[in-house]
């Protein structure tokens, strides 16, 4: 689907505030009502708009750390890969997970409530039977940007 000017606008405007209502959505983009709750309903349809969640503030929820684990597997076969990639699926903790290429075979967002909590996350799930060989975590000090907002 190609997207026109009108389009990039709705979803530079949900992706803001994703529960804006349709009225106050249409006047911001320069339409009516109606033929705007078209034009989202058709780039949900198309999946371009996904999902809608709410963004919830991870050290008022008691998760206070973000770590970053670079993860070498004991093999790049497709079965360790689907068998790492099933068991990182299955953990709360581990919010963002990347196939690499390049030196690690992976990287992960873990996030947890302190340093205790990692290292017991670390040594129950991050080990040989989910395919992993080796991992290094980096630990941020300070998030400088965090967005959620693609730049359409």
């Amino acid at each position: 689907m190609k997207l026109d000017e009108i389009d990039k606008r709705i979803i530079r405007v949900l992706q803001s505030d994703g529960r804006i209502q349709n009225n106050e959505l249409a006047k911001k983009v320069g339409l009516s009502a109606s033929p705007c709750l078209r034009r989202v309903k058709i780039l949900e349809d198309a999946g371009i708009i996904s999902r809608y969640v709410a963004v919830v503030d991870q050290a008022k929820v008691g998760l206070r750390l973000s770590m970053f684990a670079r993860v070498w597997l004991t093999a790049q076969d497709s079965e360790t890969i689907d068998l790492f990639i099933a068991a990182m699926r299955q953990l709360p903790e581990v919010v963002e997970c990347y196939i690499m290429l390049g030196e690690s075979d992976a990287l992960l967002r873990v996030v947890v409530a302190d340093l205790e909590d990692y290292r017991r996350f670390q040594s129950q799930h991050l080990t040989r039977k989910n395919g992993i060989q080796n991992v290094k975590t980096d630990v941020p000090s300070e998030i400088v940007k965090q967005t959620f907002s693609l730049p359409i």
